[in-house]
C-alpha cells in the first residue's frame, strides 16, 4: 500500500463494531482511521488504544443538523489527508476493501459502492424488494453516492461551501451528490436495517424527505409510478405477481445478491404505498436515536 496516496477514513459510530477492527487492520503506515463519536461517555471510548493509526474524535451534540452530518463535518476538519473515505459501521469490510477502493479511485476518480438493505424485522423484510429496486439499483445504474462507501479527494469538491451547508442539513450523501460526481462500482454490501416495526416505519420518512429536499422533481414521479403499479396490482393480480417477482429477482441478479425476499415484491407494494403519503405529511422522524424536524433543505432542528 506504500505507493498510493495516504488516506483518512471517516467512520461515525458510538460503538466499537467489527467494522472498526476490519478497517484498522487495513491501514497503511500513513493512513488514519477517525472514529467519530458523540462524547466521552460513548462505549467506543478507549478501544482505539489497541490499534495503530486509529484516533477517536468527539463531535459533540448536533445543532441545526443531523448527528451524521455533524460527525462528517467534524471528521473532515480533523482529517490530516486530502484523500478521504466515508464509511459506516454496519457492514462487513473485506480485508482488501481500502486497497481496492483506492485502486478504483486511481483509475476512475471518485468512486462509491452499493448497499443492499436486509431487514431485521417483519416489515423491513417485507420491504426489501422495493428497497433493492427503488434504492440500490438506482444508486448503481445512476452513479449515485452511498455515504457508507465513498472515496474522493478534497480537491474534487468545493469543500468550504460543502461543509457550510452540511452543518445545516440532514443527509450527508444527499448533499454530497450535489457537489461530487462518482462512478459507482459493481460491489454490493449487505447492510442490516430495522429491528423493530417503529424503525421500519421511520426509515421511509427520512428517505422520502431526502428526496423532497435534494431531488424534488423525483418525488412526484415516484408517487405516480407507485400508484399506477398498485392499481395494476389490484386489477390484474396474477400477471402482476409474476411480473413483479421476476423483475425483482432480476434486480437481485444485477446487484449480485441472492435473496428469497424478491418473492415478496407483490405484497411489498401494498405495504409501501401507504407509507409514502405518511412520510410526506410526517413532521418529525427518528434517526440514530435522535428525533429531527426537517422543515427545509437547510432548516433542521433536533427535537429534545
Amino acid at each position: 500500500m506504500s505507493d498510493r496516496s495516504p488516506m483518512s477514513v471517516l467512520l461515525p459510530t458510538t460503538r466499537w463494531t467489527d467494522a472498526c477492527g476490519e478497517l484498522a487492520a487495513q491501514l497503511g503506515d500513513s493512513d488514519e482511521l477517525l472514529v467519530i463519536h458523540d462524547s466521552g461517555d460513548d462505549p467506543v471510548t478507549g478501544q482505539e488504544n489497541h490499534y495503530e493509526g486509529v484516533q477517536l474524535v468527539a463531535a459533540g451534540e448536533p445543532e441545526g443538523c443531523s448527528g451524521k452530518a455533524n460527525a462528517i463535518v467534524t471528521g473532515m476538519e480533523a482529517a490530516r489527508h486530502d484523500r478521504l473515505v466515508w464509511t459506516d459501521d454496519d457492514f462487513h469490510h473485506p480485508p482488501d476493501w481500502l486497497a481496492t477502493l483506492s485502486a478504483d479511485y486511481e483509475q476512475r476518480g471518485p468512486v462509491s459502492e452499493v448497499p443492499y438493505f436486509v431487514g431485521q424485522d417483519p416489515l423491513s423484510v417485507l420491504l426489501e424488494p422495493l428497497y433493492a429496486s427503488a434504492g440500490s439499483l438506482g444508486l448503481y445504474l445512476g452513479n449515485q453516492i452511498w455515504g457508507g462507501a465513498v472515496m474522493f479527494d478534497r480537491g474534487d469538491i468545493d469543500e468550504t461551501a460543502f461543509l457550510d451547508e452540511l452543518r445545516r442539513t440532514v443527509s450527508d450523501d444527499g448533499l454530497l451528490m450535489e457537489y461530487l460526481e462518482v462512478t459507482t462500482v459493481g460491489r454490493t454490501h449487505i447492510v442490516p436495517i430495522g429491528g423493530t416495526i417503529h424503525e421500519a416505519i421511520e426509515r421511509p420518512v427520512r428517505w422520502t424527505k431526502i428526496l423532497r429536499w435534494h431531488f424534488p422533481g423525483t418525488v412526484t414521479g415516484i408517487c405516480l409510478v407507485l400508484v399506477l403499479a398498485l392499481v395494476a396490482a389490484i386489477l390484474a393480480p396474477l400477471p402482476m405477481v409474476v411480473a413483479l417477482t421476476m423483475l425483482h429477482f432480476a434486480v437481485n441478479e444485477v446487484l449480485g445478491v441472492r435473496r428469497w425476499t424478491a418473492a415478496l415484491a407483490y405484497p411489498a407494494l401494498f405495504a409501501f404505498v401507504p407509507l409514502v403519503p405518511y412520510a410526506l405529511v410526517r413532521r418529525t422522524f427518528v434517526w440514530g436515536g435522535r428525533r429531527y424536524r426537517w422543515r427545509g433543505k437547510f432548516d433542521v432542528s433536533v427535537v429534545k
